[in-house]
């Protein structure tokens, strides 16, 4: 039995929700999600509180349900306080740049690397070597946030690279630690 499926979820001050046709929608003055709801759980609606009801005998049910659970609770938390993932850049030279929906980032490379932010998250510089990205869409800001992440990954031995706010990066010694 999900344990996850059986939490209540409180809708926040300023979130509209309503189900219908397997469809959760969820406005506020941030945007509108839906949800496509499989058909194996019910969602209800009851004094502000948010409950999914599922088969508890029916194993497929009992899974899909914890994650429909949790993806509801995503909308709304992105809906009434947003989501937002930090990222720093270590290295000499190495540094962002933020112009209109481009990020231009110096990592390094014979080139600067151009990414386009994705529509609904916004990119903001905090500093040559860090940057902010918002967004009320969970998945596809950890994503976008991950694939510059990926332009220049942190290396072990110097720590340079592009990284997450307070990631700890293992360092290893090199090669004075074999002899």
């Amino acid at each position: 039995m999900s344990r996850i499926a059986n939490r209540k979820l409180t809708i926040p001050t300023g979130v509209e929700v309503s189900f219908t046709n397997q469809i959760l929608t969820a406005k506020s003055n941030k945007g509108q999600k839906e949800l496509n709801v499989d058909k194996l759980v019910d969602v209800k609606i009851n004094d502000n509180q948010i409950t999914t009801v599922y088969d508890a005998s029916n194993d497929r049910a009992n899974v899909i349900a914890g994650t429909m659970n949790s993806l509801i609770e995503n909308i709304l938390i992105g809906l009434s306080e947003g989501y937002t993932k930090d990222l720093e850049i270590v290295g000499v030279g190495y540094r962002f740049n933020v112009q209109g929906n481009k990020i231009i980032i110096n990592a390094g490379y014979s080139h600067p690397v151009e990414m386009i932010v994705p529509q609904g998250i916004t990119a903001k510089l905090i500093n040559n070597n860090e940057i902010s990205l918002s967004g009320i869409e969970k998945q596809q800001l950890n994503q976008f946030a991950a694939d510059i992440r990926n332009v220049r990954a942190p290396e072990p031995y110097k720590g340079k690279g592009i990284r997450y706010k307070g990631e700890y990066i293992r360092r290893k010694e090199g090669k004075k630690a074999a002899k």
